[in-house]
């Protein structure tokens, strides 16, 4: 069967990702959250990079970080010594970038998950992830828009689908390393589990 054969593709692409994310910025960004424990932590992202997101900030709570999501109604203020996690494939959607500049104005620190370093996200941030996203992106070197004008893509990962993907893979992986540097077991996490369902 197609599906089975297609999943298989994905599941290479996203393991090819994810093996190129550079070691450096991993500890950087995983010493960043832990170093944020008496501050909080804010997740950052539209769309489908939204999403990936705010699963993320939900295994931040699971550990017990103080975590928001930009955007909803409770979110407070950011203020010096806080962090703000990006995560944008272009970075430059403008929600975004504006929200780290101000962070970044506001003494917080910013941490951009990206697949272009040199985007305005990439630039504002102290903190890059880099996880590059189709080829397309590299090689054509055209913008977002332009190429969905034009129809330039994989069939395989339409849009930002491979990026979005690999973030959530590699967001995961961060979480499980989390759990083993502030000796956390899944029974603390289920502590903190919602029970209003």
């Amino acid at each position: 069967m197609t599906i089975y054969r297609l999943m298989e593709g994905l599941n290479q692409k996203i393991n090819e990702q994810c093996r190129n994310i550079e070691r450096k910025s991993i500890e950087q960004f995983i010493e960043s959250i832990v170093a944020t424990t008496d501050n909080r932590i804010f997740v950052n992202g539209v769309g489908r990079s939204g999403l990936v997101a705010r699963a993320f900030a939900m295994r931040l709570m699971h550990l017990g970080f103080s975590v928001y999501c930009v955007g909803e109604t409770i979110t407070p203020a950011i203020h010096e010594g806080d962090l703000m996690i990006c995560v944008s494939g272009s970075g430059e959607t403008s929600s975004v970038v504006n929200g780290a500049r101000i962070a970044k104005e506001k003494g917080g620190k910013v941490i951009a998950i990206t697949s272009h370093p040199s985007s305005p996200l990439g630039t504002t941030a102290s903190v890059v992830v880099q996880i590059k996203g189709r080829k397309l992106d590299d090689e054509m070197g055209r913008d977002y828009l332009t190429r969905q004008i034009v129809g330039e893509h994989e069939p395989l990962t339409p849009l930002g689908t491979l990026f979005e993907l690999s973030s959530l893979v590699f967001l995961d992986s961060i979480v499980e390393e989390l759990m083993r540097r502030l000796n956390k077991s899944e029974e603390h996490l289920r502590k903190f589990h919602t029970n209003l369902e």
